[in-house]
């Protein structure tokens, strides 16, 4: 059975293959993009089943315009994709107030806005799935990747947070947390801080390992996982994507289980009685 989906920051990289993945097997898509001139080729081969709508996440009110249009088109609204979001390279030190700002109101807030808005046309219909692109490193972090880190945390505790408040009205969230992909992710569609020489050789190092093979996976390869998720009947809240995500996550949270036992004996007396 066909569905509607609406998905964000559907112009290029992992939206637009989404997109297309979706329109292939006829679903129909809602593609949401700050240029919709991008969406052209999409529009050409698939007409009537592509409603292209111009879209700052950024902006609530047209973020919530963006979902209503949706729904109006088409009649229903069965997924949200929650894609839009960009990377901002540089060391807490390094980044400007305007940058983290940005980031934030980009990947947390348009997220938030466009979550908000589908939630009621979820609960009238008694079914939805939210699904919000976070990272691996929502669950880990690297240098020189700070506040993008700290804004797919937020993500990460927003939706867990909403999976528990809306299973009831028969709403499910989940989080699809990618490794590294050869997307533009980190090159046109990132944003990078000025950068001070005292950070140069953790650049140096942070750049080697990831020109090792195999280090970056394919896009293409995700789009039959994201149609797996989608028609799911029980969908997870996590989702990994990759072949590096699950064992250098299994390492940091041993790592970090280790360092809380250690140090337990000092928490457990704090609690005082």
């Amino acid at each position: 059975m066909s569905k509607t989906i609406l998905i964000t920051g559907a112009s290029r990289g992992f939206g637009k293959l989404w997109a297309e993945a979706f329109l292939k097997r006829g679903d129909k898509v809602a593609a949401t993009a700050r240029n919709t001139e991008a969406l052209a080729d999409l529009i050409a081969t698939y007409g009537d089943a592509i409603l292209p709508i111009k879209l700052d996440v950024n902006n609530r009110d047209e973020s919530f315009a963006a979902v209503a249009k949706a729904k109006e088109y088409f009649g229903s609204l069965d997924v949200v994709i929650n894609n839009a979001g960009y990377g901002l390279f540089g060391t807490i030190e390094e980044t400007t107030e305007a940058e983290a700002r940005s980031q934030f109101e980009t990947n947390v807030f348009g997220l938030l806005w466009v979550t908000q808005a589908a939630l009621p046309i979820f609960r009238e219909q008694g079914h939805g799935h939210i699904i919000q692109v976070s990272s691996v490193l929502g669950v880990v972090t690297l240098p020189l990747l700070g506040v993008y880190n700290a804004s797919k945390f937020a993500v990460e505790g927003i939706s867990e947070t909403l999976a528990a408040e809306v299973k009831q009205f028969g709403i499910n969230v989940s989080l699809i947390e990618p490794n590294g992909y050869s997307t533009d992710w980190s090159g046109a569609s990132a944003t990078q801080s000025q950068p001070l020489e005292i950070y140069n050789g953790l650049r140096t190092a942070f750049a080697e390992s990831g020109s090792q093979e195999g280090f970056w996976g394919d896009p293409e390869a995700t789009s039959e996982a994201v149609l797996k998720l989608v028609d799911a009947e029980n969908p997870p809240l996590r989702l990994f994507l990759g072949k590096h995500t699950l064992p250098w996550a299994k390492q940091v949270y041993a790592d970090r289980i280790a360092e809380w036992e250690a140090w337990d004996d000092v928490a457990v007396a704090a609690h005082g009685n």
